[in-house]
């Protein structure tokens, strides 16, 4: 008996679950909400109203409140817009979906950033230098410098960066998506350069991308020019568009596995020269 009245029933238990987690769902992206208010007081209107309705049999005030009804369903995306952009912005933002974006959208909002945050140092001057990890570790690096395993933000870089701070004076290590470290020192590339106006910061970058597989950012601190280096070849005076789309190029690419299109599309050995932007040696 007991598994014929499951065998008969099991549906309306699937149903009531799923309506349970609606009504829940829906009860945690209206809370603490303005939506909350109006979403309370339409609810009572309608159990009201239903009641009403059902106990007195007024048929016109029935006919009239089903036709509204259908005219609240095309307000509602409108009056809980604030609300129902939040609601899916979790949902595409919830663990179980990473399996689908998680390194990409990742990626993406982490390079958003970085991007911003070289534009606003270029933009005011500050002399900067980026070093991002990839597939061989920058331990003996960062043991250098002061760890903060922290969220990368524009704001905290140019925090850092900011001429008076303690740690401006040498790299800030990035590895997945956080500042792993800051104050860094980096091996200085030995190499003979034909233009001896790049500072410091240019030659660590060049040197640590001779030795490592990551990708360094230089922001001058005479000029603002923004430079990208990776092995071992420099890529200078780059525009904030032409920054933005070499990066993405590196790291979003589907074929930035290919090693020899990084260093084709920073530019062969010869371009180390460049176009000088007189960064002296004091910059770092």
């Amino acid at each position: 008996m007991v598994w014929e009245f499951i065998r008969q029933h099991w549906r309306h238990a699937i149903e009531i679950l799923i309506l349970s987690i609606g009504i829940y769902q829906i009860y945690r992206a209206f809370r603490a909400t303005r939506g909350a208010r109006i979403l309370v007081g339409l609810v009572v209107i309608l159990v009201v109203l239903t009641a009403l309705l059902q106990l007195f049999k007024f048929q016109v005030i029935t006919w009239i409140v089903t036709r509204g009804l259908l005219v609240l369903l095309v307000a509602l995306p409108v009056i809980f817009q604030p609300e129902i952009r939040t609601a899916l912005a979790r949902v595409g933002s919830s663990r179980w979906l990473d399996w689908l974006l998680r390194n990409d959208r990742r990626q993406i909002v982490f390079l958003e950033s970085l991007d911003e945050a070289v534009v606003m140092l270029s933009k005011k001057r500050i002399g900067a230098l980026f070093a991002i990890e990839r597939n061989i570790s920058l331990k003996g690096q960062q043991e250098t410098g002061v760890t903060l395993n922290a969220d990368f933000s524009p704001e905290l870089a140019m925090a850092i960066f900011f001429p008076k701070s303690p740690l401006h004076d040498g790299a800030m290590l990035l590895a997945d998506e956080k500042i792993q470290a800051a104050g860094c020192v980096l091996p200085v590339s030995q190499r003979e350069l034909s233009d001896r106006s790049m500072g410091l910061r240019h030659r660590a970058a060049i040197g640590l991308t001779e030795e490592t597989d990551s990708v360094c950012v230089v922001v001058s601190e005479e000029t603002g020019a923004i430079s990208i280096c990776a092995e071992g070849a420099i890529h200078r005076n780059l525009t904030e568009d032409e920054f933005k789309e070499k990066m993405a190029d590196i790291f979003l690419s589907k074929t930035n596995t290919d090693e020899k299109g990084v260093s084709e599309e920073l530019g062969a050995e010869d371009d180390v020269a460049g176009r000088g932007d007189g960064d002296l040696d004091a910059d770092l």
